[in-house]
């Protein structure tokens, strides 16, 4: 669904993507791992066209994401972000619901909070929670609201940023399980960045590592600890030596 080829990203001297080539299936999981600083949130940028490419082609379906009705193209995508990235002046169900509140996406309030109530309750939480604010609630449940708001315009693809930052370990297995459960059911094709390799192991169908600018590995989840390649053999092991240089 998604191919990017020969991408390359720079910033001034600080070149970021140095020809990167990747394909992500249609209805499958796929988890960019790195480390910071890598590009991982570079490329998905260049994917939704937050930053263009200096060269190199990303296509969805067989088209270049830079050509067409840019609406039409980013209403197929949902996005979980990093921070939560809630709207501290609306209640949830309006964050939920943002989308289908404007734009070519709208609908009639009471059938968007409706969804809202719905995708609420598909991650976990009660309807009450509805008319609360974001800052009435625990950093687990307001990754849930942004996962119910990533799913609630039923997207055909997903991007999960680092979505089990600042969770405890309980609260980043249930969003885990809720990430994979939901990414079967809608069939969606999903993007997931993380250095959680917990949540790797848990969400991801295949796996692709991102280093030095370009796909250093990427394969089945399955093939990860027998991959043979010594920069992932480290970075999932979380080894000190080795060939990537730790900064200290």
């Amino acid at each position: 669904m998604i191919e990017l080829h020969d991408v390359h990203k720079a910033f001034g001297e600080n070149r970021v993507l140095r020809g990167v080539n990747l394909t992500i299936g249609s209805g499958t999981s796929m988890v960019i791992i790195g480390g910071s600083g890598t590009g991982k949130s570079v490329a998905l940028k260049c994917i939704l066209g937050l930053i263009r490419q200096d060269s190199g082609t990303i296509t969805l379906d067989g088209r270049d994401v830079t050509t067409g009705d840019r609406d039409a193209f980013l209403a197929r995508f949902g996005m979980l972000f990093q921070g939560g990235a809630l709207f501290d002046s609306l209640p949830v169900w309006q964050n939920v619901a943002f989308r289908l509140l404007r734009g070519s996406l709208k609908r009639p309030r009471a059938e968007a909070r409706e969804i809202a109530v719905e995708k609420l309750r598909r991650v976990g939480l009660k309807p009450d929670v509805a008319d609360k604010f974001p800052a009435e609630l625990s950093g687990g449940m307001q990754k849930r609201v942004g996962l119910a708001r990533a799913i609630a315009a039923e997207p055909e693809i997903i991007f999960f940023d680092e979505p089990t930052t600042g969770l405890d370990p309980i609260m980043s297995g249930v969003i885990n399980e809720l990430i994979r459960e939901i990414v079967v059911e809608m069939g969606a094709t999903a993007m997931t960045i993380t250095h959680d390799m917990t949540s790797v192991r848990a969400i991801a169908d295949n796996v692709a590592m991102l280093h030095d600018g370009v796909i250093q590995w990427t394969g089945p989840v399955g093939d990860m600890d027998q991959s043979g390649d010594p920069y992932l053999d480290q970075f999932i092991h979380g080894r000190a030596e080795g060939p990537i240089e730790a900064v200290r």
